[in-house]
């Protein structure tokens, strides 16, 4: 498995949650915060809420998979956190990517629409 650029400590997330900008949608819920790096970290949080551990993890892989396939039409110095609603746990790979490129449309952090 290759090296994701992913957030990894708490401070990180909250900084992203205290002074990010958010949306969501039925399945997602999306902070963006700009940085100066060149570098965009995201961080992706599944809560018990949505289902046991094996239901967490196939949410983390589906979105973590949506963002790999897109992240070339994201904008490049960003933070992201991507919080899963409980709604997302039965939901299929093109439903969880179409809910995650609504949100970079909503958030304005597309390149191809600039």
């Amino acid at each position: 498995m290759k090296n994701f650029n992913s957030l990894k400590k708490n401070s990180d997330f909250q900084s992203v949650y205290r002074s990010g900008r958010s949306y969501a949608n039925k399945y997602l819920i999306m902070y963006v915060k700009p940085k100066k790096e060149r570098n965009t970290l995201i961080g992706i949080s599944v809560s018990k809420k949505v289902g046991n551990s094996v239901v967490r993890h196939r949410v983390t892989r589906l979105i973590r998979e949506s963002y790999r396939l897109n992240k070339n039409i994201f904008e490049d110095n960003i933070d992201i956190v991507i919080v899963a609603r409980s709604a997302a746990k039965d939901k299929s790979f093109y439903e969880i990517e179409s809910a995650l490129l609504h949100l970079g449309r909503v958030h304005n952090i597309l390149k191809e629409l600039k």
